[in-house]
């Protein structure tokens, strides 16, 4: 009886260290071939997706990858924006604001009868006028960067609520199109709005490594051995 028992835990014991029934992955190997057809692939990496992003969707839901597109775009049109107003302020370009003395006219920022845009710490729009990029990034008040959160998080909830709650199809599409490219003949299959889609996620990309090599210039100087504003 007590060898019986003995052979029964032994046995139980293995069973515990034996390997789970693995669900075969077929589906994987037609995975991985329907990412190197999705949308943003291109010749640039030889029309096949790169290691990397192969290795992180190996195993994950086909959801991932919509998800993975939308950080992308949303990156990529972040950084875009944000060329834009490195190079601008770089530059000493500036405009003026809510129409009144905000002492950051095109390239005279310096104005006496700047509005303040913190009482609390005497900062002016004409200091962030002449101010360096990252600085005025740092001159903003604590206000300003809870405005700025607040209408960020306005614009996720969109954006989520028309991929996620809605279902759309296409990455990238939050319901604004002013210009109305989605509304033109053919709408999202049409060959010009295919073509405009592929170069904003390629102008993205470059917008992404472009701000990301200038910041590290201004904070390393010399880091980035060619020119740059």
């Amino acid at each position: 009886m007590k060898t019986a028992a003995i052979f029964s835990l032994l046995a139980g014991s293995a069973a515990a260290f034996a390997p789970a029934n693995v669900a075969p992955r077929t589906s994987t190997v037609a995975q991985m071939a329907n990412i190197d057809e999705a949308f943003g692939v291109s010749i640039e990496t030889g029309n096949k997706c790169p290691p990397l992003g192969r290795y992180i969707l190996e195993d994950a839901q086909p959801s991932a990858l919509k998800w993975f597109q939308n950080a992308e775009l949303k990156h990529g049109r972040i950084a875009m924006v944000a060329t834009i107003g490195y190079l601008v302020q770089k530059m000493g370009v500036h405009f003026p604001l809510y129409l009144g003395p905000t002492g950051s006219n095109c390239f005279h920022p310096e104005s006496d009868t700047a509005w303040l845009l913190s009482s609390s710490t005497g900062v002016t729009f004409s200091d962030i006028a002449k101010a360096a990029p990252l600085d005025a990034i740092q001159m903003v008040p604590a206000a300003g960067w809870m405005q700025i959160f607040f209408v960020a998080g306005w614009f996720e909830s969109i954006a989520y609520y028309r991929q996620w709650v809605k279902d759309s199809p296409i990455p990238g599409d939050y319901g604004y199109d002013p210009l109305g490219f989605t509304k033109r003949e053919g709408g999202w299959d049409s060959e010009e709005l295919t073509s405009l889609r592929l170069k904003e996620i390629k102008n993205g990309r470059v917008a992404m490594m472009t701000i990301a090599a200038w910041v590290s210039d201004e904070m390393i100087p010399g880091a980035l051995p060619v020119w740059h504003p």
